[in-house]
């Protein structure tokens, strides 16, 4: 055993000891290499099943780690272009004023469309067809490409259609067939997760006290606008059947493992596969918008398709790209260092990166 797979394995033991954590995986690549494979914890509290590295776990935005690199892959091989308009693939698009609108307004968040419907249900979110729809016909919250705004839940219908209408196929059959099988990864890495594979999926717990969701609505009132209550997500949404074996790509169920290699992927080969050039990593991991949040009114920057910072207090120095997700987890690719990171959790604990910041710490410091 390495010494940094030894001291992440004890970092996580001591957090699910302590009773920080209930489930955790880490998996670390550089250079095409597996450095850290670790596992602490149990995968359902009430029947004790044991988590392991190929346990899939719901593991929200960090999701969008799969949706992007699905994006690139088309991109690479000419399918997709990232200027080219929405309504070339998906006419429908066009309404409201969106006719121009195109595939990297999506992907750095300044398409402005980062509501479902105000009624949305649980039900409705799992009714592909019903939400693309209804998103095609949106009217956009500014014109595109002219601000930028946080899209947690729209993005992945947006570029799921986009994908679909350009190739045929489901966006969850493109992931399977482009990316995680060429990887070896088919049964780690899942928007839908099929039937036969459910039984595997960790069940998340709240992490932490009750929140007060009127307190919270009215400290982030836009929020609420593009998230409404019934689909905001929480343990019980995210650990039904009818969730999980939906695709919704704006989250994605995974283990550490498995999305650590898509990123180690994008920066190089491994195991023979490399999923785009350098030249279209350079691309996606420069600046493509910024400015102030129209969701939650901070300063804030994106790539395409990607956050370009580690949720931490002590950051390496990148470049990054990558994905955390609402409940704690992380995943993403130090372009500096050459390492893909990933951190996925049982315990859902919304907005807090201890645990990401804990094993963060140890990853740069070994790998400086």
């Amino acid at each position: 055993m390495s010494d940094l797979q030894q001291q992440v394995q004890d970092a996580i033991d001591g957090l699910v000891a302590s009773g920080a954590e209930r489930g955790l995986q880490v998996a670390v690549y550089r250079d095409g290499e597996l450095l850290v494979d670790a596992v602490a914890g149990v995968a359902d509290a009430e029947t004790g099943r044991a988590l392991t590295g190929d346990t899939p776990i719901y593991s929200s935005s960090t999701g969008k780690s799969l949706t992007s690199a699905v994006v690139h892959v088309l991109a690479e091989r000419g399918v997709l272009e990232y200027d080219a308009p929405i309504a070339d693939v998906w006419p429908e698009f066009a309404a409201h004023g969106k006719g121009r609108a195109t595939l990297r307004q999506v992907l750095d968040f300044s398409v402005g469309l980062p509501a479902v419907p105000a009624d949305t249900t649980p039900e409705d979110l799992v009714d592909w067809e019903k939400i693309t729809a209804a998103l095609a016909d949106a009217e956009p919250w500014w014109e595109p490409g002219t601000k930028i705004g946080y899209h947690p839940q729209t993005f992945g219908y947006l570029v799921g259609e986009v994908v679909r209408r350009a190739t045929g196929r489901r966006i969850s059959q493109v992931l399977a067939e482009e990316v995680a099988g060429p990887l070896g990864i088919a049964d780690e890495v899942f928007f839908g997760v099929p039937a036969e594979h459910l039984s595997r999926v960790a069940k998340l717990e709240a992490a932490g006290p009750p929140i007060d969701l009127d307190q919270l609505e009215a400290m982030m009132p836009t929020f609420f606008k593009i998230a409404p209550r019934a689909v905001q997500l929480s343990p019980e949404l995210c650990n039904r059947a009818d969730f999980l074996g939906a695709d919704i790509p704006a989250g994605g169920t995974v283990t550490a493992r498995g999305v650590a290699k898509v990123y180690a992927a994008l920066l190089g080969p491994v195991d023979g596969v490399r999923l785009i050039s350098p030249e279209r990593l350079k691309e996606v991991s420069q600046v493509s918008s910024q400015g102030v949040d129209e969701i939650f009114s901070y300063p804030t920057q994106y790539g395409l398709g990607y956050n370009l910072a580690r949720p931490v207090a002590t950051p390496p120095p990148g470049p990054i790209i990558g994905w955390p997700g609402a409940g704690g987890s992380l995943a993403d690719a130090d372009l500096g260092t050459g390492t893909a990171l990933a951190i996925t959790k049982v315990s859902f604990s919304p907005g807090d990166y201890t645990t990401v910041g804990v094993v963060s710490d140890i990853v740069t410091k070994a790998l400086a």
